[in-house]
C-alpha cells in the first residue's frame, strides 16, 4: 500500500526528507500530494518508487538514479535534469527542457513536451506521446529521442550521435542532420517502446533522423 506525504506548505527540505526516510525504511511506493509548488522534488534519489497525485513543479527528478517517478498530470520546465538510471513518467505535458542533459534512464511523456527537450541528451532514452516545441534534440550526443507526434523549429540542431524517430512532421530540421530510412533492428526498437508505454503507433510510419558526421564542428 503507497504511502502518501502530503506537501501543502512543506518546502522541498521537509518533504524531501520524508521521502527518504520513508525510502529507506522498507522500500515501497510513496505518494505524494500538493506539490506543485516544489522545485527539485525527487532529486538524486538512487531508489523508490514514487507517485505525484497532480501537477509538479520544475526540476523533478533532477539527477535522478535509480527511482521511478510518476506525475498524474503535468510537470514543469526541467524533468529529469541529468538523470543518469530509472524513469521519470508523465501522464500529462511537459514545459520546456524535459530530458536535458540524460546520461542514462527512460523519460516518458504521454502528452507534449516544449522547447529544448533532450537537449545534449547523452544515452537516455526519451519518448514523446505527442508533440514538441522548437529547438528539440539539439546537441544530441546518444540515446533514442521518439516523438509520437510533430516537432517545431530545428529539430535535432547539431545533432552528433543518436537516433530522432518521428511519427509526424517537422517544421524544418537543424544544421548536421540528415533522414535515412529505417532498419528492422530500428522498427523492432519502437514495437518494444510502443508496447512498454501503450503507445498506439505503428512503427514503420517513422521517420528516422541521424547525423550528417560524428564532428560537425570540424572540417
Amino acid at each position: 500500500m503507497s504511502r502518501v506525504v502530503d506537501a501543502k506548505g512543506k518546502d522541498l527540505r521537509v518533504v524531501s526528507t520524508q521521502l527518504k526516510e520513508m525510502i529507506a525504511a522498507d522500500g515501497g511506493e510513496v505518494t505524494v500530494k500538493n506539490a506543485t509548488h516544489l522545485h527539485g522534488l525527487c532529486g538524486g534519489l538512487k531508489d523508490g518508487e514514487i507517485t505525484i497525485a497532480g501537477n509538479s513543479g520544475d526540476y523533478l527528478g533532477v539527477l535522478n538514479d535509480g527511482a521511478l517517478i510518476r506525475v498524474i498530470g503535468n510537470a514543469g520546465k526541467y524533468v529529469a535534469d541529468n538523470m543518469t538510471r530509472g524513469a521519470v513518467l508523465v501522464d500529462g505535458d511537459t514545459d520546456y527542457g524535459a530530458g536535458q542533459y540524460c546520461y542514462g534512464g527512460t523519460v516518458f511523456v504521454k502528452g507534449s513536451a516544449g522547447d529544448f527537450t533532450a537537449t545534449m541528451n547523452k544515452g537516455a532514452t526519451i519518448i514523446i506521446g505527442k508533440d514538441v516545441g522548437d529547438e528539440v534534440g539539439t546537441y544530441m550526443l546518444a540515446g533514442d529521442l521518439v516523438i509520437v507526434g510533430n516537432a517545431g523549429h530545428n529539430l535535432g540542431n547539431y545533432l552528433i550521435r543518436g537516433n530522432i524517430y518521428v511519427g509526424g512532421q517537422w517544421a524544418s530540421l537543424g544544421h548536421n542532420i540528415k533522414e535515412e530510412p529505417l532498419t528492422e533492428t530500428d522498427v523492432d526498437k519502437l514495437q518494444r517502446y510502443f508496447a512498454e508505454h501503450a503507445i498506439e503507433a505503428d512503427p514503420r510510419a517513422f521517420r528516422k533522423l541521424a547525423p550528417l558526421s560524428e564532428k560537425p564542428f570540424y572540417k
